[in-house]
């Protein structure tokens, strides 16, 4: 049982060691360990130490993280504060946290506990493993099937063939056999993914998703933050009058750390309420609408309708997709975010956001079964204006996820152009960004408008683009604001903490000077804490 204890104080790792002593594990210790190090050692938990300041250890994690070599590896990080810094590194991505200093039997147990839930991930990595072995015997079985004219490549396969039971690869055949003639015989699409496309997605399903984005953003709300500090500092005051002088200086100690995080959160909030001011205006919800052709015939793709000109979804949640038929025109309604960089109306955005086909999982099947993606229009809504402005693509960047369109039509008079800062010095790890942007997308807009705007937007219509109007048309269309802390700076990505999700991609994200240093692009799957930024150097070339 190998631990690796990683970039440790002096006198946690001593803690730590004197707790887990003479349990049997293999403890290494190092530090500034790289992803590949760390793979070559192979621990099974892996302990780490952070404080509020220094956040550093958030980019391992998310490398860690998205490597398929390590994903049984378990992270434990001992944290200096209480829950909310607690709740934070579990937002990075930790699997476990417990404050300093702790309690050395606590400690053990929760090491005991990670060790024992890797045993049921180890067991179904194996079995997939398996599955997936199987299944690629089954594949070849086919192929060698499907040709009988080539007996020697036949020959070859049949020992295969016979090392696996006939339970296992006639149900397989079977489903192969069966995917293949429905990828020839019809496209189809999740429904999910149609969505808000020839009335799939009606009108309740809308106001449920906005219901889950108002969730969302109050959830990311600083100022919950700012009243949970300031009642724990009441809290703390209480205590202090309360106890004894010995626990009173420790208390003291909490009181004056918690007094000086409620300060900071107040001078940022005052750094992003002038960031705000300045650039709101600038920064656009962009509306990609995505349209497909049949890349032999090039005929529209449509979704095929019932004899009510409704799209049918299997119990499968896919929708039946074609050529013929008088059914809508697939079109997918992508939403994103874009910022003003220059005086013709170019606009800094995401290479997915312009092309939302691009590295799309989603829409790959359907691709690669015989579909061409295009764009049929691209549309910027500037808050406090009443209309949209038609955009076309600009460029696209060779190195890294952005693009920019270009405007069709003047930028309007209240915008200001958004200022570069791509320093190195620039994007330093710990200090603090404010990113703007439309997280949830067309979601979100409605969730801030209430209640009663939501159910008579969408009342009225189930056309996307006439709901985006009408949210135009009664100035509603304003970007959400969040702030965090830089985690760690790599060469082509910046880990921040800023809350975000999707339609919040191609948003400007700000350091403490009010200059934008990166292009938000994702958010870290399972850790919502952590989302990554392209650094806005490579947005240099784009816009020259």
């Amino acid at each position: 049982m190998h631990i690796l204890l990683l970039n440790l104080g002096m006198k946690s790792a001593q803690d730590v060691k004197q707790a887990l002593s003479g349990q049997g594990y293999e403890i290494t210790t190092g530090r500034t360990r790289t992803v590949d190090e760390i793979r070559v050692l192979f621990p099974e938990v892996l302990i780490t130490e952070a404080t509020p300041s220094d956040l550093s250890c958030c980019g391992l994690i998310s490398q860690i993280k998205a490597d398929p070599d390590l994903r049984t590896l378990k992270i434990v990080i001992i944290i200096h504060g209480g829950a909310l810094e607690r709740t934070r590194a579990l937002d990075l991505g930790a699997d476990d946290v417990i404050s300093f200093p702790f309690e050395p039997l606590e400690f053990a147990a929760r090491i005991r506990t990670q060790f024992r839930e890797r045993q049921p991930e180890l067991e179904l990595e194996a079995k997939l493993n398996d599955a997936l072995q199987r299944e690629h015997l089954a594949e070849s079985a086919v192929e060698a099937l499907s040709d009988g004219m080539n007996a020697k490549r036949g020959f070859r396969l049949l020992p295969a063939i016979y090392v696996l039971s006939a339970i296992v690869v006639l149900p397989a055949l079977a489903t192969i056999i069966s995917n293949r003639h429905s990828r020839k015989d019809t496209l189809q699409l999740k429904a999910e993914v149609a969505q808000l496309n020839g009335g799939i997605l009606q009108q309740g399903e809308l106001l449920r998703r906005t219901e889950q984005a108002r969730a969302s953003l109050n959830a990311s709300d600083a100022s919950v933050i700012r009243e949970s500090l300031k009642a724990q500092t009441e809290e703390l005051r209480r205590e202090i009058a309360a106890n004894s002088d010995t626990d009173g200086e420790s208390l003291k100690r909490q009181l004056q750390e918690t007094q000086n995080r409620v300060g900071r959160l107040e001078d940022e909030d005052r750094v992003a309420e002038t960031i705000v001011h300045r650039y709101g205006p600038s920064i656009c919800l962009l509306h990609v609408v995505v349209g497909f052709r049949d890349k032999d015939s090039g005929q529209l793709i449509r979704i095929s309708a019932d004899a009510t000109d409704k799209a049918g979804v299997d119990d499968l949640g896919m929708v039946s997709l074609g050529t013929g038929g008088t059914g809508p025109p697939l079109q997918l309604d992508v939403f994103g975010t874009g910022f003003l960089v220059a005086r013709d109306g170019r606009l800094v955005t995401n290479h997915h956001v312009a092309e939302p086909w691009w590295s799309n999982e989603n829409l790959k099947q359907l691709l690669d079964g015989g579909a061409v993606a295009y764009a049929v229009s691209y549309t910027a809504y500037f808050p406090g204006t009443l209309q949209g402005i038609a955009a076309k693509l600009d460029r696209i960047s060779p190195h890294a996820d952005l693009a920019t369109l270009k405007l069709q039509a003047p930028a309007p008079p209240h915008t200001a152009l958004v200022e570069f800062d791509d320093r190195s010095e620039a994007s330093v790890a710990g200090d603090p960004v404010v990113l703007i942007g439309y997280p949830t997308g067309i979601e979100g807009i409605l969730a801030r408008g209430g209640d009663d705007v939501a159910q008579k937007v969408v009342g009225n219509t189930q056309e996307m683009t006439q709901i985006v109007s009408q949210l135009a048309a009664q100035d509603l269309i304003r970007p959400t604001t969040t702030q965090g802390h830089i985690g760690d700076v790599l060469k082509g990505e910046i880990i921040y903490d800023a809350a975000t999700t999707s339609g919040g991609s191609g948003g400007p994200l700000f350091n403490r000077d009010g200059k934008v240093i990166g292009v938000n692009r994702a958010m870290l799957s399972d850790f919502g804490g952590s989302n990554m930024a392209v650094p806005i150097r490579y947005a240099d070339e784009l816009v020259k």
